[in-house]
This record gives C-alpha cells, sequence and structure tokens, in this order.
C-alpha cells in the first residue's frame, strides 16, 4: 500500500510539473504588459467601459487615447487589434499615439481593441507568444495573440452565434470575434459590450470616420484593400486612387456586402451617422502553405511555399523574392488612414481633421517601423501606460 500511495504521489507530482511547466508561459504571456509612450498630441486617456459600462472590471475592457486639437473640426476613430493575430493594425495605432499632433479635429486611437485576444494564444498553429521589433535603441517586445478572445474571459461558446439585433446565424466562434459582433449590446457577451462601448463611443462623440485596420492572406481575395460600405465608397476610391498615384502601392476598394452582418465596415455605417472603413494589407505569416511561422517571418513576409506558388498565379497580390515586410504593411495602413482623413476633409471643410507627424510609406520603408517607437525606459515620468 505505501508503494502504491508513493507511485500516486509520484505521478500526481509529475502532472503538477508538467501543468507548471506549460502552463506558467502561458500565465506571463497574459500577464505581459505592453508599454505605450503617449506622444505629445494625446490630451485624454478614457477606458472603453465609459461607454460601457458592463465591461468595467474585465479583462476586455481597453484603453481609448484621445488627441484632441486646439480647433474644433472632424472626429475619427482608428481601431487595432480587432484580431490579434492580425497585429499590423495596433502597431500603426501606435505610431498614431506616439507621433500625430492633431491640428484641427479630433482623434481617438484604440490600440488594442480586443484586448481579450491580445492575450489568447494559437498553439495549435505553432504561433509565437511574442515579436520583438527593432529599435535604434534595441527591441520592443509585444504579445502575439489569437483571431478571438481568450475563453478564460468569455465562456462556454454557444452552439451558433445569433447576431444581434438581425438574428443571422454565424459560426459559434464568432460569438468571441469582436469583427462580428457589431453593433453590440450593452447586456450582451463580454464581446458584444465591447463593440456597444465602441458604438455608444462613435454616437456620444459624433465620430465622423471610423477606421478598423487588419490584415489578410496572400491567398484570400479580399486582401490589399479598403473595405467600405456605400456611403463610404466615395472616400476610400479617392484615397486608393492617390495612394496608388502619389505613393507607388495598390490598395483597391472593396464593396461591404449589405446583408453579411456583425462586422464593423457595414454596422458602424448602419447604426451611426460615421463612415466606416476596414483597411486590409497583406500577412504573408497568415496564410496556411507557409514553412514555421517565425518571428523573423512575420517581420519580413518571405516564404518559399507562397513564392512558389505566387509564380503559379495563386496569390491575390504580387509576391516575389523580397516578400512583404511588416514596414510595407504597416506603412500601408498609415498612409491610407492619413489619406482617407485628407479625402474626407476635401469633401467637408467644416469637419476637417488635420493631423501631422506621423509617418508615411516611404518613410516608414526607410526607417523601418521600430523607428517610431520611443524607449519607454527613457520616457517622460507619467507617459508609460502598460496595456
Amino acid at each position: 500500500m505505501r508503494r502504491e500511495a508513493t507511485v500516486k504521489a509520484s505521478l500526481a507530482a509529475a502532472l503538477a510539473g508538467l501543468v507548471l511547466w506549460g502552463g506558467l508561459p502561458l500565465y506571463r504571456h497574459r500577464h505581459f504588459g505592453v508599454p505605450v509612450v503617449k506622444g505629445p498630441g494625446v490630451t485624454a486617456v478614457l477606458k472603453l467601459s465609459e461607454f460601457s459600462k458592463g465591461l468595467e472590471g474585465t479583462a476586455a475592457d481597453t484603453t481609448v487615447f484621445v488627441l484632441q486639437g486646439k480647433e474644433p473640426g472632424g472626429r475619427a476613430l482608428v481601431m487595432g487589434n480587432t484580431h490579434a493575430s492580425e497585429p499590423e493594425g495596433m502597431l500603426t495605432a501606435l505610431i498614431f499615439i506616439e507621433h500625430a499632433v492633431v491640428e484641427k479635429g479630433t482623434l481617438y486611437v484604440i490600440p488594442f481593441f480586443n484586448a481579450s485576444a491580445g492575450r489568447n494564444t494559437r498553439p495549435g498553429d505553432g504561433y509565437p507568444l511574442y515579436f520583438d521589433v527593432p529599435t535604434e535603441w534595441g527591441s520592443k517586445r509585444f504579445r502575439f495573440g489569437n483571431r478571438d478572445a481568450s475563453p478564460l474571459d468569455q465562456w462556454p461558446d454557444p452552439d451558433v452565434t445569433v447576431h444581434y439585433p438581425t438574428k443571422q446565424l454565424l459560426s459559434y466562434i464568432d460569438a468571441r470575434n469582436t469583427n462580428r459582433t457589431w453593433p453590440g449590446r450593452p447586456g450582451g457577451l463580454p464581446m458584444e459590450r465591447v463593440t456597444f462601448g465602441a458604438m455608444e463611443l462613435i454616437r456620444r462623440e459624433k465620430v465622423d470616420l471610423a477606421i478598423d485596420i487588419h490584415g489578410a492572406e496572400t491567398m484570400f481575395p479580399v486582401t490589399n484593400c479598403i473595405v467600405a460600405p456605400e456611403k463610404s465608397v466615395r472616400v476610400a476610391t479617392m484615397a486608393a486612387l492617390t495612394v496608388k498615384a502619389a505613393e507607388g502601392f495598390e490598395s483597391h476598394v472593396e464593396p461591404s456586402p449589405p446583408r453579411f452582418h456583425g462586422l464593423s465596415h457595414r454596422e458602424i455605417g448602419d447604426h451611426s451617422d460615421a463612415l466606416p472603413f476596414l483597411l486590409e494589407a497583406p500577412i504573408p505569416f497568415l496564410d496556411q502553405p507557409t514553412g514555421p511561422k517565425t518571428v523573423e517571418f512575420f517581420l519580413d513576409g518571405k516564404d518559399p511555399f507562397l513564392l512558389s506558388l505566387s509564380k503559379k498565379k495563386k496569390l491575390f497580390v504580387p509576391y516575389d523574392e523580397t516578400g512583404w515586410s511588416l514596414e510595407k504593411r504597416v506603412g500601408q495602413h498609415c498612409s491610407t488612414t492619413l489619406e482617407i482623413f485628407r479625402q474626407f476633409s476635401r469633401r467637408n471643410a467644416d469637419r476637417a481633421l488635420v493631423v501631422k507627424g506621423v509617418p508615411r510609406y516611404a518613410e516608414i520603408l526607410e526607417n523601418g517601423v521600430g523607428h517610431y517607437y520611443a524607449d519607454p525606459s527613457k520616457a517622460a515620468p507619467g507617459t508609460v501606460l502598460r496595456h
């Protein structure tokens, strides 16, 4: 009996050790704080729970940075990390937070829109837990997240997601996808409360433009584009044509499907006066027929399997030995966002939004993404938040 008890105790200890060994990296990932340095243009910092009380005190609550100009004008909302497996949106949003100075109008920036997804992982796909962006002062570390919120924050998943208010049936996993839960509702599931909070911000603050920044596979047809509903098409088209002519990169316009509900580029426009846009840049890392999902691959976008598929014309974007780097993706998002602001302002002088200080495509290609992130250890007291 003693021997049997000893064996059981040893097995229990071994099991506990394995759980600790496997769980500790995930615990550290979930609690890792990404430092965000407030730039000179940030005038206020809010929480999304101020617009959706059901988020208060939960892991789904997130930070809203406000950059208010000295002159009144238009208002825009920029969102990154709706899908935390597409970090280019978050990286773009952080550049705006650190460098944008609004001369006219007001800019709201939410860099970690689905904060729970940013603390989730994709272990089945072999994704890294973190990635490091090189800078002049070393490197800046970020969490690599998942497309959907963590089940630790919203569980169990329904058998079928029923979209509110249309009752359209969606995949069960879409209940944790904040690009399927718009316009949200105050008493709904946590991710519905997130999108409801953003809708309340848009309505209360009378936001004119809402830009949701994403990335998509090179093998997915809706990539390298601006997705826009009917009310936003004119501004989107002029922005796409202008960046192609002036800056040399492609970003065509895709129509927002009127009968596919839950998406930001559909529901924001249908439930407010704002003009919504969803930006997609190609992320080779997200494609399935690739080599290992390494940080190097995420940064440079180079993969021999995609190159082979490109030669067979199986991709929806041009792809060669140079890959599709992080600089190209973030640079494209910065320029397209700024051009949307400019095109809207040209047509609405009384609601113009004038933003200075944000680099455009060519500058980011030349200097690198990390060039635009300040060293948190040398930032002024009170200017660093961790998210």
